[in-house]
C-alpha cells in the first residue's frame, strides 16, 4: 500500500495543479463567454474532440492499450519498442485522418450533439469546432506518449502536462476579456472573436502534446514511425480494442441524449424568463468540478494501480490482483468519502467563488453549485465503478465492460427522458445529475457481483465495513461544514467574501475533523496517508 500511495502521491501533486489551474481556466472562460447559449455552443463545440478521441483511442488506452503494451515489453525480444513505434505510428495516421474529416463535417457533428438551438447558435458552435477539432491528431500523440511513460513507471509528466494546456487557454480566455470585454450575447461575436476562441483553445493541447513527446524522449523511448503493421500483435489489440470503442460508443450514444436534453432544457428556461443559464453549460462545469477529487484520487491511484494488475494477471498471480485492487479501493475511498459529503455541503460556496465573475452572475454560480451538490452523490459509486472496471482491463477482457456499458447507459438514458419530461426546464439539469448519480450506484452495485465472480472474490463485507467507519468519520465533518455555511451565510450572505469563509473555515476543518476522527477510528489507510504527509512535513 505504501508504494501505491507513493507513486499516487506524485501523481496527486500534478493531478492537483492541473485541476486547480483547469478550474481557473474554466472560470476564465465563463466570464468571457458566460453559461447561456454563447457558452452552450463553445462547450458544445469543446466536447467533440473529446469525443471523436475517446472513440478512437482514449477509450481503449486504460483498456486495452497500456495492458498491451506491457504484454509487448515483456514478450519481445526488443522489449517492445517496435509495437510502441507501430502503435504511435498508427494512432496518428487514424487521428489525422478523422481530424481532418471532422474539420469538414463539423455542422452536422454539431446539429447530432444539440437540440433547439438557433440557425445562429449552430453556426457559431460549428465554426468553434472547425477550429478546435484539429486537437484529435494533438490528443493521440500526447496520449499514446503518456500510455508508454506510465508503462516505465514515468507517471509525473502525463499529469503535469495539462497545466500548459490550462496556462494557454487562461491567456486566450483573458485576451478574449480585455478585447471583448465580457458579453455571452452569441448574436453579437464576431469571426474574429471566434478565432481568438478556437484557436487558442487547440494551441492549449499542442503545449501539452509537445511536453509529453520531451518527457518520452528523455526517458529513452526514440520515435520511428514504422508501416510494417502486419504480424506485429496489433491484429489482437484491434481485436480487443473492437469491444472497447463499443463500450466508448454506447456511452456517447447516452451523452449524446444528455446534451440533447440539456440543451433544449437551456433554451426552454430562456423562453420562460430564467434569467440564469439552466441548460448544458451549467451540466458541464457542474459535471467538470465533480471531477475534481475524482481525478485527483481515483485517477492518480488508478494508473498505478493497472500496470501492475496487468503484469500480475499475465503472470497468473490473481490473488496479487485481489491483493492491488483491494488497495486501491481502501485508498481512493478513504480520500473520496469526506470530498463526497464536502461536495454535498459547500457546492454552491465553490461554484460562486469561481463562475460569480464577468459574464456571470450569482445566480449562475449559485445554480452550477445546486447541480455540483446533486453529482456529489456519485462521487463514491463512480469511483468504484471506474476501479472495477479495471479489473476486467486487467485480465484482458474489455467485452463484460461493453455489455455493462449498454445498461449503464440505457437505464441513465432513459431516467434522464423521463425527469426531463416530468420537470420544469429550470429544474431539468438538475434532475440530468440526479440521474446520472442513481445510474452508478445501480451500475457500480451490479459491475462488483461480475468483478467478484471472475477473481474468486473481493471481499465486499469487508469493503463494506470500511465504508462504514469512513461515512461515521465524515458525518460530523458535514456537519461542521453545514454549521459554517449557515452562520457564514446568515452574517456575510453567498456572495464572493462569504464563499471564501465557507470554503476555508467549513471545507478546512471540515477535512481536519475528518482526518482527526479517522486516524483515531484506525482506518489504516487514513493512517498510512497521515504518516506519509507527516513525514514529508518532517523533512
Amino acid at each position: 500500500m505504501n508504494r501505491l500511495l507513493r507513486a499516487g502521491a506524485i501523481m496527486a501533486a500534478g493531478t492537483m495543479v492541473s485541476r486547480v489551474t483547469g478550474f481557473l481556466r474554466t472560470a476564465v472562460i465563463a466570464a468571457a463567454i458566460g453559461t447561456t447559449l454563447l457558452g452552450d455552443a463553445y462547450n458544445v463545440a469543446y466536447q467533440i474532440p473529446f469525443i471523436l478521441f475517446d472513440l478512437l483511442i482514449g477509450g481503449m488506452l486504460s483498456s486495452v492499450i497500456v495492458p498491451s503494451i506491457v504484454r509487448a515489453q515483456q514478450r519481445d525480444p526488443d522489449g517492445g519498442v517496435a509495437y510502441e513505434q507501430r502503435l504511435m505510428t498508427l494512432a496518428l495516421l487514424l487521428l489525422v485522418s478523422v481530424a481532418t474529416l471532422g474539420v469538414l463535417l463539423a455542422r452536422p457533428i454539431i446539429e447530432l450533439y444539440t437540440s433547439d438551438l438557433s440557425p445562429r447558435g449552430v453556426e457559431v458552435a460549428a465554426t468553434l469546432a472547425r477550429y478546435i477539432l484539429p486537437q484529435i491528431a494533438f490528443f493521440g500523440l500526447g496520449a499514446i506518449a503518456g500510455a508508454i511513460l506510465n508503462t516505465r513507471d514515468r507517471f509525473a509528466a502525463p499529469m503535469w502536462a495539462p497545466v500548459l494546456n490550462n496556462l494557454v487557454v487562461i491567456g486566450v480566455g483573458l485576451t478574449y476579456i480585455v478585447i471583448v470585454g465580457g458579453t455571452d450575447d452569441i448574436n453579437e461575436v464576431t469571426a474574429g472573436e471566434l478565432a481568438l476562441l478556437g484557436l487558442g483553445t487547440t494551441a492549449g493541447i499542442v503545449a501539452q502534446s509537445i511536453a509529453l513527446v520531451i518527457a518520452l524522449h528523455r526517458a529513452g523511448f526514440r520515435f520511428r514511425p514504422r508501416f510494417d503493421f502486419r504480424g506485429s500483435g496489433l491484429g489482437e489489440l484491434a481485436k480487443l480494442g473492437g469491444w472497447a470503442l463499443a463500450y466508448v460508443a454506447v456511452y456517447q450514444v447516452g451523452f449524446v441524449v444528455t446534451t440533447n436534453l440539456a440543451t433544449a432544457a437551456g433554451v426552454r428556461a430562456a423562453a420562460e424568463g430564467v434569467d440564469y443559464g439552466a441548460g448544458w453549460t451549467p451540466y458541464n462545469y457542474a459535471y467538470q468540478l465533480f471531477q475534481l477529487p475524482y481525478g485527483i484520487i481515483a485517477v492518480s491511484v488508478i494508473t498505478a494501480m493497472l500496470p501492475r494488475m496487468s503484469r500480475f494477471a499475465a503472470e497468473g498471480r490473481f490473488d496479487s490482483v485481489r491483493e492491488e485492487f483491494a488497495s486501491g479501493v481502501r485508498t481512493v475511498c478513504s480520500l473520496i468519502v469526506p470530498g463526497s459529503v464536502l461536495l454535498m455541503v459547500l457546492g454552491p460556496a465553490v461554484t460562486v467563488l469561481i463562475f460569480s465573475h464577468g459574464a456571470n452572475s450569482t445566480e449562475d454560480a449559485i445554480y452550477i453549485g445546486n447541480a455540483l451538490q446533486v453529482f456529489g452523490l456519485a462521487l463514491v459509486p463512480f469511483s468504484l465503478f471506474q476501479l472495477l472496471l479495471r479489473v476486467f482491463y486487467a485480465l484482458g477482457d474489455t467485452r463484460t465492460p461493453a455489455f455493462i456499458a449498454a445498461g449503464n447507459a440505457t437505464f441513465n438514458a432513459t431516467l434522464s427522458v423521463l425527469l426531463y419530461l416530468v420537470l420544469p426546464a429550470r429544474y431539468t439539469v438538475l434532475g440530468l445529475a440526479l440521474s446520472f448519480a442513481v445510474t452508478y450506484v445501480v451500475s457500480a452495485a451490479a459491475t462488483w457481483m461480475l468483478a467478484s465472480r471472475r477473481v474468486g472474490g473481493l471481499g465486499g463485507r469487508h469493503v463494506l465495513e470500511g465504508l462504514g467507519r469512513m461515512y461515521g468519520a465524515a458525518v460530523p465533518c458535514a456537519a461542521l461544514a453545514l454549521g459554517v455555511l449557515w452562520a457564514t451565510r446568515t452574517l456575510l450572505g453567498l456572495g464572493t467574501v462569504g464563499a471564501i469563509v465557507m470554503l476555508a473555515a467549513g471545507g478546512g476543518l471540515g477535512a481536519a475533523v475528518y482526518f482527526v476522527l479517522a486516524n483515531r477510528m484506525r482506518i489504516p489507510e487514513v493512517k498510512s496517508i497521515v504518516g506519509l504527509v507527516a513525514g514529508r512535513l518532517a523533512r
